[in-house]
């Protein structure tokens, strides 16, 4: 027993070594290039920084030139060393769920972000291919590696394994949260109702305007070519490896252009009502901008300081914070402290406990993928909702809880209803593949829920149905608006 004390000093001391060296290299930076907050940086290798012709910030998260976290710290480094900024972004055709609408409308908005870079005397470059693959090559020249933070595997990945090739400083930006994930908690969260108080303990420490930096020597001299044009999106997306039967849509187009016209006009026309009407899809009072949040098109903060900025409407705006914020940083808790939460695993014991007693009962319909796909069903609300969503990329969220439960409900097994329910969002939604998507998805079946009154099928999962949608919402008139539901 006592042997096993020293080697566990040696560890903690190491630890601590390794900690101190890292908030001392933080601290660093903080004073040189301080233009955000300490807790929103994070260092991915002992590396040294060197000499280079360029610092490189890989854009994957932060699809955006204004309140870009990332690309500001970036800046302020390069201006430090001496350097030109180049930022550059891959793209990846082979990722799976990956569809010609979501490509389109991706592409729209790295256009719109490539003119605004190159305005401002910043590099921007875009090859094709598999992340890591793209940025070794562009790496080996840069004095520092900046990049943003995503929260799926995938995006870990690709991080952990360029940080590790990379032979320079690489430094991580939390950008596309209000508050970073590790100082809101470090632990799974049970529901918003645990996670809450805790945002609120800090939020207002990172809700602040960020300072627009300048670049002190241009990037209009650097040769690093693309192999790709943003000139001519359409046809950039039909030369791509991916679906496109599930095709760009008209009704949303990419950019941070765009994702200000839609917040000005929910400010001014929307969130007096917003708490009152949001559950009224037949005459939306929602602000769409989940996919421009899920691209990074447009920061949270830029929304939050944007909606606390008018007068009037204190409780409309609380709702409409208390979504921007704390569910969809509930969302975020939950994919960054759940390994498996893209399975049926990830859902609580309780859940699939009841689910599981509840495994042979009669279901009052079934069907298959296809059937749903197509919006098939003998449900017109259900089917109005598929067809806006084929249609449009989108769905109004109270309509997104009874279309979800209801796959749940016309699926043979829950393990069915949830693999058919993730593959739907996935391939359909512009903000699918998205923290919120998995935990949506993962609601539906009871993640972040309490137990309620047990019935069939459901058990202990909270249940919706027809008659309560006409009760709390104006669903024959959503049904108006996208007739296509009718069968």
């Amino acid at each position: 027993m006592g042997r096993k004390h020293p080697a566990r000093r040696t560890v903690t001391l190491a630890a601590c070594r390794r900690a101190l060296l890292t908030l001392r290299r933080l601290e660093g930076l903080v004073k040189e290039d301080a233009v955000v907050e300490a807790q929103r940086l994070s260092e991915l290798n002992d590396a040294p920084e060197r000499r280079g012709d360029y610092v490189l910030y890989w854009m994957q998260q932060s699809q955006r030139a204004v309140c870009n976290p990332a690309l500001e710290t970036a800046l302020a480094a390069a201006n430090r060393l001496r350097r030109p900024l180049l930022v550059a972004f891959a793209l990846d055709d082979s990722l799976p769920n990956g569809k010609a609408r979501h490509f389109a409308f991706m592409l729209e908005g790295l256009a719109e972000t490539a003119r605004a870079l190159v305005a401002r005397d910043i590099g921007f470059v875009i090859r094709r291919g598999v992340a890591p693959e793209v940025i070794q090559p562009l790496v080996r020249r840069a004095a520092l590696l900046v990049c943003d933070r995503g929260y799926l595997r995938r995006q870990q990945s690709w991080r952990a394994q360029v940080a590790r090739e990379a032979g320079c400083r690489t430094l991580m930006v939390e950008g596309d949260v209000v508050v970073p994930v590790a100082v809101a908690s470090g632990t799974a969260e049970v529901g918003a109702r645990t996670l809450r108080p805790k945002l609120a303990r800090c939020c207002d420490s990172f809700l602040r305007p960020l300072r627009r930096g300048r670049p002190l020597i241009s990037a209009r001299s650097l040769t690093v070519p693309s192999d790709v044009a943003l000139d001519d999106v359409p046809a950039l997306v039909a030369r791509l490896h991916v679906d496109q039967r599930i095709a760009p849509v008209s009704s949303f187009r990419g950019g941070y252009g765009e994702a200000r016209r839609r917040l000005r006009r929910f400010l001014a026309q929307h969130l007096r009502d917003y708490r009152d009407a949001r559950a009224l899809p037949g005459d939306p009072h929602t602000s769409t901008l989940s996919p421009y949040l899920h691209f990074g098109q447009i920061s949270p903060v830029e929304v939050a300081l944007a909606a606390r900025a008018g007068s009037g409407a204190g409780a409309a705006r609380a709702s409409f914070l208390e979504e921007l914020i704390v569910r969809r940083e509930l969302a975020v808790n939950f994919v960054a402290t759940t390994p498996h939460y893209a399975s049926y695993e990830c859902l609580p014991a309780w859940a699939r406990r009841t689910l599981e007693r509840h495994r042979s009962d009669a279901r009052p319909r079934l069907y298959d993928y296809e059937q749903l796909a197509a919006g098939a069903t003998h449900d017109p609300y259900w089917n109005a909702a598929m067809c806006e969503m084929r249609t449009t990329g989108y769905m109004h969220n109270y309509m997104r809880m009874y279309w979800g439960k209801k796959v749940l409900e016309w699926s043979a097994t829950p393990e069915a209803g949830y693999a058919t329910l993730l593959q739907l969002n996935n391939s359909y939604f512009l903000d699918g593949r998205d923290a919120s998507s998995y935990a949506n998805v993962g609601w539906v079946f009871g993640l972040h829920d309490r137990p309620w009154p047990e019935r069939p099928v459901f058990g202990q999962v909270r249940y919706m149905n027809a008659a309560g949608l006409r009760r709390k919402t104006d669903v024959e008139r959503y049904v108006r608006r996208w007739p296509c539901g009718e069968r």
